[in-house]
This record gives structure tokens, sequence and C-alpha cells, in this order.
């Protein structure tokens, strides 16, 4: 079967009663959780990742995918109406979606967020099902040591585009890759640095990590902030915005879809990235470039489409390569393994129902944002005003019940509330979370086929040097190296010049 036919099947899976209703779950979940300050896709996910377990495994991860994209929508509801981002990738919808509601332009900003994410989602979900086949047949060439290769390039992306200094997100990565270490070895049976604790047979949950270093410790931040403004409720008539603001919309919105696109395929380059860049264009290319950040609509809508843009596209290296691009993905890594399924080139012909109608899914979903969120935006509002010292223990009871339906331990409570507080200590300290949920991902995988190439190879290591796969990945490596260490002396000359 082509792509095409393939797809019609794939919505066949997506439009049954209960996959509809999951998709409706995952995207009116994630639009809340991206709304409210402090929370974001990764709590949101990790929130619900147990309930999956017991359900289909289709269902499931269109669920959780429901949740990816639609909290990269809701952030851009606090940021327009109130200045401040519900999750990281909407800063820079802050700087002209703010300013066009101070104008009195809050619900055309809205209208326009809507429709430029349902773009850019919708165009992106397109260039996936065109390029996920083909990436596919290519990978199914690729043998462990080439695998091994690509995860160790995918953690050195992450080193170099990370907002922290590299040394420390190096060190993130260290302790993501040791503590994916603990537990019973996955060949051997040997217990590794569980020190006596059967609760670590199975390895530290990685649930109970994901909520309390990224749930736990972004409400422990955001106690300390205070909302003063009092957001207003948009007419329905003030939703549709100007023959004028729609035509600005349209440019910006087509290069912000391919922008977001482009980068979102690169492992490690985050929303953030494909947001300022489309931004930058914006106002490269305005007559106006004044106008930017005092409320115009290009710097809204460019940056807007290539954050839903990204979420597509971050969805090629977690589905063809089975790499987490960013951390929001680790989550549905994590949803397929707990299913039996290793996302990769063989998920489109050992699991097609599950590729094709998540794929189908995510076209639905887009659909269902702009339909769920701008006649809802009256009561975002009203969650807005609520302060955060009375939502958070909401929230941190929603997050214990989720770490305790995974696997009914106390243990991993503990686990919880530990992460929770070592993550909120490590961000006060300029260190980035994300690298060190990735690297605990990809670790066991990287382990697997580094070992596996061994055994091979009867413990030679030249397999690493063999085959065209390998080469070319090892290439890679070098080329990312070398740039990076280039760019960072030019860098630091630059900066002497200017002194």
């Amino acid at each position: 079967m082509n792509a095409f036919e393939q797809l019609i099947g794939g919505f066949a899976t997506a439009l049954s009663l209960q996959n509809i209703f999951l998709c409706f779950v995952g995207v009116f979940w994630g639009t809340a959780v991206g709304v409210l300050p402090g929370l974001g896709p990764m709590a949101g996910m990790a929130l619900l990742l147990p309930l999956t377990f017991s359900m289909d495994p289709t269902g499931g991860i269109i669920m959780l995918t429901g949740i990816f994209y639609g909290a990269m929508y809701g952030g851009s509801t606090s940021s327009i109406l109130l200045r401040i981002p519900g999750e990281a990738a909407s800063i820079v919808t802050c700087l002209d979606g703010h300013e066009m509601a101070k104008k009195g332009r809050a619900g055309a900003a809205l209208t326009i967020a809507a429709v430029g994410s349902w773009v850019g989602g919708t165009l992106s979900i397109l260039g996936l099902m065109v390029l996920a086949p083909y990436l596919s047949d290519l990978m199914l060439a690729v043998g462990p040591a080439a695998e091994a290769i690509l995860m160790l390039i995918a953690l050195l992306i992450v080193t170099t585009v990370s907002n922290g200094p590299p040394i420390k997100t190096f060190t993130m990565i260290a302790l993501g890759l040791a503590i994916g270490t603990i537990g019973l070895d996955s060949q051997t049976a040997d217990a590794r640095f569980m020190f006596g604790q059967l609760d670590l047979a199975s390895g530290m949950s990685f649930v109970a990590l994901a909520i309390g270093m990224f749930g736990i410790s972004e409400l422990l931040l955001s106690l300390k902030e205070k909302i003063d403004e009092r957001p207003k409720t948009p007419g329905l008539r003030e939703l549709i915005p100007t023959k004028k603001e729609a035509r600005e919309s349209v440019g910006p919105a087509l290069r912000g879809s391919g922008i977001g696109f482009a980068l979102g395929i690169i492992p490690g380059v985050s929303h953030i990235v494909s947001t300022f860049v489309s931004y930058a264009v914006e106002k490269k290319l305005s007559k106006h470039p004044e106008e930017f950040g005092h409320g115009a609509v290009a710097g809204l809508a460019g940056p807007e489409t290539a954050n839903n843009a990204t979420t597509g596209s971050a969805m090629i290296p977690l589905l063809v390569l089975g790499i987490p691009a960013i951390p929001s993905t680790a989550i549905l890594l994590s949803a397929f393994q707990n299913h039996g399924i290793q996302p990769g080139p063989l998920l489109l012909t050992s699991h097609p129902e599950i590729f094709w109608g998540l794929i189908a899914s995510m076209y639905i979903g887009n659909v269902l944002l702009v339909l769920l969120n701008l006649p809802m935006v009256g009561l975002f509002v009203r969650l807005l005003r609520t302060p955060m010292s009375y939502l958070a223990p909401i929230v941190v009871l929603l997050c214990a019940i989720g770490v305790f339906s995974e696997k009914a331990s106390p243990f991993d409570l503990y686990v919880m509330a530990g992460a929770g507080v070592a993550g909120y200590l490590l961000r006060r300290f300029g260190y980035d979370i994300a690298p060190a949920l990735l690297a605990l991902v990809l670790g066991d995988r990287m382990e697997s086929a580094f070992r596996s190439a061994l055994t091979i190879s009867a413990g030679d290591y030249g397999i690493f040097f063999a085959g065209t796969a390998a080469r070319i990945f090892l290439g890679i490596f070098a080329m990312i190296v070398v740039v990076t260490i280039v760019s960072k002396i030019w860098a630091a000359r630059r900066m002497r010049a200017a002194r």
C-alpha cells in the first residue's frame, strides 16, 4: 500500500469513538497544563503516563501525543493575556502577543496563534507522513555499532544546543547515564548500584523522576512568582482578526512552518530555538522592523506557527530512529517501551496501525485544538486568575497519584519528592535538567547497542569503524565537534576584539 492508503487506514483507527475521546482528553489536558504557569508538556504527559499502561497502545500514545502538542499551543494563552509564558517555547509570544492584547487586540492575537498553530501542525504532519517511510527504509540498514554512534551523536547535539554552559550540560548527561545503570543488568541479571534495595531492581522509575524533576521543581519555582495582572475575557467578536492582520500573518505562518519543521528534525533542538529563529527571520524581512516588540502581527504568527511545526517534525527522530529529539518525546518513548514496542525503522512494518493511527490522530487533534480553545478562552482566563498557592497542593496530589498508580510503590513517592527537590536546586544553580532525562532514556539503548556490537565482533572495537553507516555517523560526530570548537574560538575572539 502507498502512504495515502495507509493514512486512510490510520483514520479508520483514529476515528473510533475510544480514540477520538482519548485525543480530546489529550488536547484538552495539554492545553490546560500549557496555560497554567509552572506546568508544561513534560509534566502534563508524565502525570497521565501511568494511565496508558492499561490502555490499548494506540489509544495511549494518541492521548499522550495530544497532550504534547496541546501544551505547545496552550502556552500562548497566558503569554498573550498576561505576558507569562505557560511553557518555555511561548517566551517569544510574550513580545508581540501581549502588546497586541494591551492595544485591545487580545482576541485577534489568540485567533492568529490558534490558526497559526493549526497551519504549522498540519504542514509538519504532512512532512512526517511523506518523509518517515523513506527514512525508515534507510535506517533498516544500520547495525548496532552505527546505532550506538547515533545515540552518542544525539547526546552530543544536546550538549551543543543546550541553554546552559557545556560543562553543566555534560554533567547532567553523565548524571542521566549513571542513573540509567541502576537496577538488574538486562543481559546478565547482575545487581548494579542497588545497595540491597529491591525496589530498584527494575531501575529508577522514569515517571517518578520526570514528574519530580519537571513538575514538582516547576511548582517550587512558580510559588515564588506572583500574578498581579488580571486578564480580561475577549468577546466572540473580538476573536476575529481584521483583513490587514490576517494578510500580515499568512507569510510568517508559512515561513514559520518551514523553519519549525526543519529544526524539529534535529535531535536536541527545542521549540525555543525554532521560535527565536522564526522571530529573527520575520524581523529581518519586515519593512517595519521597529514595530517588533510593539504588537507586530508577524512577530506573533511566525513563532507560534514554528512552535507547532516543530512539534510534528520532532516526532520523526522518535518514530524513525527511536531517538527522543526533545524531553517531551522521551515520555512517548517510555510509553512505547512500556507496551513492549520499540520505536524505530521497524515500527512502520511491525506496528503500522500505531504509526498511521497516530499520524491521523494528529490531524484530528489539530482541528480539535482550534475548535476547543477559542470558545474556552473564558475558562482559561478563570484558571489564570487562580493563585498558584491554591493550585500547587492540587497539582502535587495529582503528581503523587500518577506516580503511585504506576507500580503502587511507596518508594517511588520518595523518588519523586527527592527528584523534585534535586531538580529545584539544580535549576536554581543554572543546570538544565532536560539533558539528564534524555540521557536516562537513551542510555539503555546506547548500552544495549554498544554491547551487541562487541558481542558480534567478539570484543573487537574495530566494528565501530567498519561499515558505511558507522563511518558516516563518525564523520558527522567529528564534524559537530570541530564546528563547535571553531565557533567557540571565533566567539571568544570577537568578544576580545569588541573590548
